[in-house]
Parts: structure tokens; sequence; C-alpha cells
């Protein structure tokens, strides 16, 4: 087997599935919580308030949401910054192998949250598909399946309960187009804001497209959650950059090949990429997506041998957890990951997630200032440390430890202190 080096990874993205064939679906009142930026202990059960219909009753505004962490603050000087860990998830659509309802289980079994980037057309019967005008594509074209009834449903039962459990509902866009003349790659800014007010139509009014009335609806005003996205293949971030900034978004998420650094804003947006991480065995890095893990171990295909299988599961499970080890014992870099809801080499990327992410819970259930939680909860952090201090953060680069450590390196944050980084670790 040829090994696919991480520079040549990087243009295959978060969606090349797709673009290869490999169309898998990418596929709570508030509550005080933890101290800021954390996953904060919710409590199940419906809003308090009253819910209030909106548009055409398929979204509603049922006040703020459940199980929130407490309300952010900044370090204090020489304090340690938590390790942020994101687990994001491109598509979030149910199609009947039960992935949505398992991550959604896991994340309530330890206090934690996710980012679900929806692609809008999983709500769109595909009787409907020619509503969807895709930029430079034919009308209802789409490099990703419609739905079946049965798993539009099922997609919106399992939203629901995403967002009454505290995780955030993004957009992975619409159709998923990685080449040819269509793709997002060439998508002027006025191209994008199309695609999304597309995507958000299909969200805000599912009712009408599929008649169904008798289902509760979503319990969010998708105008005021939607503030981040994942672009198809991890492409087209220039010109959606203008669109997102005018529509108030917060970030984004679509930068391929990010390092373990602390992030900085673009265009006015924060720049939140995928991240090259540890790949056990080999010398290269591979991006913290679960498709690029399957791009060097089985050449792209999604049924190799079997008898591959224990080995690749373990292989991708170490490098989620090298990737999050290095951050947490050195610059404490929030740690992204990506993931779609599939069953490729027999669900063993699905089992590498899960594996990995309990084994970050226990490092937080052991004490450890690790926080599970979506982007929002991130820049909710984000947006209210003094920028002395985030540049100080910047300052570290990947593996690199504080000089003197924590105390005396953001000790002096905000009074002038030119206290240098540490050696790499």
């Amino acid at each position: 087997m040829r090994d696919i080096s991480r520079r040549g990874l990087i243009g295959l993205g978060a969606g090349a599935a797709a673009a290869m064939g490999l169309a898998a679906c990418g596929t709570q009142e508030q509550d005080g919580g933890s101290h800021s930026g954390g996953s904060g202990k919710g409590k199940p059960g419906k809003p308090e308030h009253t819910a209030r219909p909106l548009g055409d009753g398929s979204t509603s505004n049922t006040g703020k949401q459940p199980r929130q962490p407490g309300k952010p603050v900044p370090l204090e000087p020489g304090q340690t910054p938590p390790q942020f860990v994101i687990f994001s998830w491109d598509g979030a659509g149910e199609v009947g192998n039960g992935l949505f309802p398992r991550f959604l289980e896991l994340a309530k079994e330890h206090d934690a949250h996710m980012t679900f980037f929806l692609s809008g057309i999983y709500l769109l019967p595909e009787s409907k598909k020619r509503l969807y005008r895709p930029p430079n594509n034919a009308p209802g074209a789409s490099d990703i399946g419609y739905l079946t009834d049965d798993h539009i449903k099922a997609t919106l039962k399992n939203v629901r309960q995403a967002w009454l459990d505290g995780h955030e509902i993004g957009t992975h866009f619409n159709g998923h187009f990685c080449s040819g003349y269509g793709t997002v790659a060439n998508w002027t800014p006025k191209q994008w804001r199309s695609e999304i007010d597309q995507a958000k139509s299909f969200v805000k009014e599912w009712r009408t497209n599929t008649g169904w009335t008798d289902l509760a609806p979503l319990p969010f005003d998708y105008d005021k959650e939607l503030i981040g996205g994942r672009t198809p293949c991890l492409l087209g971030q220039n010109n959606l950059l203008p669109t997102a900034r005018d529509l108030g978004w917060r970030y984004d998420a679509s930068s391929p090949g990010g390092r373990q650094r602390w992030p900085e804003k673009k265009a006015g947006v924060w720049d939140l990429p995928l991240q090259a991480i540890p790949f056990p065995g080999h010398t290269f890095e591979v991006l913290s997506m679960d498709y690029n893990i399957l791009a060097n171990q089985s050449i792209n295909s999604t049924k190799a041998p079997s008898y591959n299988y224990p080995g690749w599961r373990t292989q991708a499970t170490n490098s989620y957890i090298a990737g999050f080890k290095r951050a947490y014992e050195t610059n404490r870099a929030p740690f992204f990951i990506g993931n779609h809801f599939e069953e490729w080499n027999g669900g063993i990327y699905m089992d590498a997630v899960e594996r990995a992410f309990k084994y970050i819970a226990r490092e937080k259930e052991k004490g450890g200032d690790v926080r599970l939680v979506s982007f929002r909860q991130f820049v909710d952090w984000m947006d209210v440390q003094p920028p002395e201090v985030l540049a100080k953060l910047r300052s570290l680069d990947v593996g690199q430890q504080p000089a003197g450590g924590w105390k005396a390196f953001l000790g002096e944050a905000g009074k002038g202190s030119s206290a240098g980084a540490g050696n790499a670790a």
C-alpha cells in the first residue's frame, strides 16, 4: 500500500468522498454549568418557555438553549488555558444506521457538546429537488443523494434532540460539489449567499416542502442559530468569508491543513481549520478527519479486506489520541476533529472516534480542564479573552511549551510582558 502525504490529502478535503463517488451521508433551559467555556452539566427535558412558531411552523423560538455552560470569562493572569476539543459532523443526516443517536448518547453520557453541520437538502424530499438551484449546476443537481422520507424524519428527530441536548446546528450547505465547472471552489460571494439562503430555507420550510404538519417543529430559530459552517471538500473559503462576515457569522471551519496552534480571524471571522495530527507508523501527518485517515489506509476504498480492520481501527484511534495529547501537554491549542456518519471499512472509523472521545472524556473526568464543546461555545470563550492573551497563545508553535510554565508565560499578559515561548516539546 502506498502512503499519501499530508500535502496530498489536503486537496481531498472534508467531502472528498462525494467527489469520488463515496456519497455517504456527511452523512434546554440555560444551565449555569461549570466555569466558562466548559460543557456545563445541564438538565434534560423540554424548555420551560412556550414555543413560538416561526414561519410555516417548521422551526420555533423556545427561548434559551438548554444544557449550556456558564457565561465565559477571561483567563486570570497566569492561569493555564483549558484544553478545548471540538468534535463535528459533516452532513448530519440519519440514514437508518443509528450513528446520529449513537453519538448523541455518547455525548450525553460524558456531559459533552458537539457541532452538527447539517446539509440543507437532507430536509428536502427528492420529489421537490428542483426547488434547489445550485450555483453553476442544473436545478436539483447534487453530488450527495437526497434522503428518503423516513430518513428525513429520522434526521429531523435527531437534529431536534441534538439542539435540546445543547449541541450546535451549523451548515454543510447543500449539494456538495467538489469538482468540475460547478465546484464550490469557483463560487462567488454572491453565489455563496444564494447557497446559504437556500440551505436555511430548507431547514425553515421543511413542513411546506414535505407536507408533514403532524411532526414537532425544530426548537430553534435557524437565523439566530446559524453562526458557522464547513464547506464541501474544504473548498471555496476565500469567497465564502465576505458573505459569512456580512451575515454575521462568527466562525468558519473550512480551511484545510491547519496546524495545532491557537486560531486567528480571517476577514473578521474565526478561522477554525481541520488540523494535521500525528499518524502512528508514519513520518507524515494526517488531517483530523475520518475520510483522510481512510484515504491513507485503504487508498480511498470504503470496503477494503476486513483483515485490515483491527489494525486500522487502532491506528485511527491512536492518531486522534496523539493529536489530543500533543496539544494538552504543550501549547493547549484547541483540537478540531471532523467526521461523517459513515460505515466505511466496517465502521472502524466510528469506533475510533468513540474510543478517542472516551479517552479524552476520561481526562476531563479525572479533573483535567478539558472541555468537549461545540464551535459556538469555543468562540464564545475566545471572544472574551483579551487580545494580548490571545497573541501570547498564538506565539506558541505546535508542540511548544510555554517558557517557565503557564504561570510565568501568561502571568504578565495584558501588562506588556515580553516573555517568550519555550522550546518545542
